[in-house]
Formats: structure tokens, C-alpha cells, sequence
């Protein structure tokens, strides 16, 4: 439901109950409640609100939304409105969303947001070992020792823990690919830095089958009822 609330006789129409038209009837004959109140002609059903008809709750089914953004550099992956550059502000998006997971200010491409709280469980569980990509480019030259040591793992001494091995492949002099399983904070950053290499860009280009194929830099597309039934499929 949108932030500002729906109107009262487009409730009715979308949750199946009757024609906008005849939701005015129903209200000006009274048997419309909007929580404990009648309501009147124009009413806003607010998010949290409950609607009753004749005494019988009636309900608005959700859309299911699953939006892939890419996000440029600046932009926080938080529903935090306090947060001037948060993603919801950005994005303006109709329905209620929030991101999965994070994407730090600093670094930019493939965020999902959605507003289904079992796939954000699913996509983020550990156990589950989905795969993110990330396009990076450092400082200065990659070393073979340090490739080798991305791939069996770093220890991280601010969090008193070894990464677990991942894929990680040389494109040019600086830049690499990495497939991570594991979800650590500023994860990519914090290896590098163990291995005294500064990251200078980091892009995430992938999450599990999801790529930015066709999606411009601050633009985003949502998936389709069939991706995200396959989708679920795979995680649920």
C-alpha cells in the first residue's frame, strides 16, 4: 500500500469487493468501517489501517515487487528516511520496499529491493551460499600471491575471522573479478586492505542469475510475476 494511503473506494475495487462506483454506495449507506469509524466518501485507508464491509474484514493482496537497481556511488542502501541519500527517497517507488542486504555508499552497481520478507530472509542466509560478483579495481598491480591469497581466504583482524575461499580472476594489470558466498561488512574492502591493496572501485555485477544486462546506471527494472515465481521456487 502506498505511504500516503489509498482511497477508500479503490480499496474496495482492487480487494475484489465491488466497482469504485458501488464502493460510493456502500459508504454513504454506512457499511463501510475504516478500523472503529465509518467512512465517509474520499476516505484514505492508511498502511497498518483495517477495512470492514458489513462487519467482514475484507483485504488488499500486495503486489509482490522485486526490483533490480543499479545503483550509482553516493546512494544508501537503507529505508532510513532520515538518511538524506537513502534508496526508497531515490527510487520514489509507489509501494512500501526496502534493499536486501547492502551495497556500501561508496561502491555501486546490483542492488535488489523488494517487499517480500521470506525472499530477503532466503537471498540472505548464509547457509544458502548465493553467489554476488563484483568487477574491482585497486591501487596497483595484481600480484599472483595476491590472487592466491583472495582465493584460499584472508584473515580479517577488526573481525577476528578468516573469509572462506572464493573465485577470484585477474581482467587487467588492477582490475579483478570476485564470486563471493559469504556476506561480511565492507567484506571485499577488508581483504584487500589485509593484503595492503586500496580499493579505488568496486562494482557488484551479479547476484545469483541476476546481471545488469539493460539496466542503466540509477535506473532499475522489476521482475516479471514468472521471474519471481521462479525465483521462489529456488529459494523457498
Amino acid at each position: 500500500m502506498e505511504e500516503n494511503g489509498i482511497r477508500i473506494n479503490k480499496f474496495l475495487s482492487e480487494a475484489g469487493v465491488c466497482s469504485r462506483r458501488s464502493a460510493d454506495k456502500y459508504i454513504e449507506a454506512g457499511r463501510v468501517k475504516i478500523n472503529d469509524a465509518l467512512a465517509e466518501v474520499g476516505s484514505r485507508v492508511m498502511p497498518g489501517q483495517h477495512v470492514f464491509v458489513d462487519g467482514k474484514e475484507v483485504y488488499l493482496e500486495e503486489k509482490e515487487v522485486v526490483l533490480i537497481f543499479n545503483k550509482p556511488i553516493g546512494i544508501v542502501c537503507t529505508a532510513e528516511k532520515r538518511e538524506k541519500d537513502n534508496v526508497i527517497d531515490y527510487l520514489n517507488y509507489p509501494t512500501r520496499i526496502y534493499p536486501v542486504g547492502r551495497l556500501d555508499k561508496e561502491s555501486h552497481g546490483l542492488l535488489l529491493l523488494t517487499n517480500q520478507g521470506d525472499l530477503t530472509n532466503e537471498i540472505l542466509k548464509a547457509s544458502n551460499y548465493h553467489e554476488k560478483e563484483y568487477v574491482v579495481k585497486v591501487n596497483k598491480p595484481i600480484s599472483g600471491k595476491f590472487l592466491m591469497d583472495m582465493q584460499r581466504g584472508v584473515y580479517l583482524p577488526d573481525l577476528e575471522k578468516n573469509t572462506a575461499p572464493c573465485k577470484v580472476t585477474k581482467i587487467d594489470d588492477r582490475t579483478f573479478s570476485i564470486i563471493l558466498t559469504q556476506g561480511l561488512n565492507r567484506q571485499i574492502r577488508r581483504m584487500c586492505r589485509a593484503l595492503d591493496y586500496h580499493v579505488r572501485d568496486l562494482k557488484r555485477v551479479r547476484i545469483m542469475d541476476f546481471t545488469l544486462e539493460g539496466i542503466k546506471e540509477g535506473e532499475y527494472r522489476e521482475l516479471s510475476v514468472k521471474e519471481i515465481a521462479e525465483l521462489k521456487k529456488k529459494l523457498l
